[in-house]
């Protein structure tokens, strides 16, 4: 197997992968966001749904809010005080793609009994959510062998720069 190398004047300082793992890297920021794409949004239930400690989730909150993931909103529920709930951005809901992939992963390579604990379908038909990798033509990308990596701004569709990656 020949390993991948990425392109001599790659410029790991600007990964993404790094920069992302800096915003959501934490377990408790992954939590946090699993449990808005499942409609939690008030501090309660989501110390209640997690059990995270108060000061861990507050700081994730805050952290995910200035990271512009989570929005705080306030509400006021009749004869109380008004509070805050964390709603999902525009950017935070970018990142589900990325929780569902590895959910998926986790289903299969975690799963002691085999079986999946959530189920994902598509409220439009029913039919089971899955992710896969497709190019911009809408060919399906099986793996990273398939994938030739090339700093950004210096290849061309059609063209073979660079390497192929794994």
């Amino acid at each position: 197997m020949t390993a991948a190398t990425p392109p001599p004047d790659y410029d790991r300082a600007r990964c993404s992968v790094a920069g992302t793992l800096a915003v959501v890297g934490e377990k408790w920021s992954l939590l946090v966001l699993r449990e808005a794409f499942l409609g939690v949004r008030r501090f309660a239930d989501l110390q209640c749904a997690l059990g995270a400690p108060k000061a861990v989730l507050t700081d994730r909150l805050n952290s995910l809010v200035a990271q512009d993931l989570l929005a705080r909103v306030p509400y006021r529920d009749e004869g109380a005080r008004q509070r805050h709930e964390y709603r999902l951005t525009e950017r935070g809901r970018d990142l589900y793609p990325a929780l569902v992939a590895l959910m998926q992963w986790g289903d299969r390579w975690l799963a002691a009994d085999g079986v999946a604990p959530l189920e994902l379908t598509h409220r439009g038909c029913g039919a089971p959510v899955t992710l896969g990798l497709r190019c911009g033509a809408g060919h399906e990308v099986g793996g990273p062998r398939e994938v030739v990596v090339t700093p950004a701004g210096r290849g061309t569709a059609g063209e073979t720069p660079g390497t192929p990656a794994g």
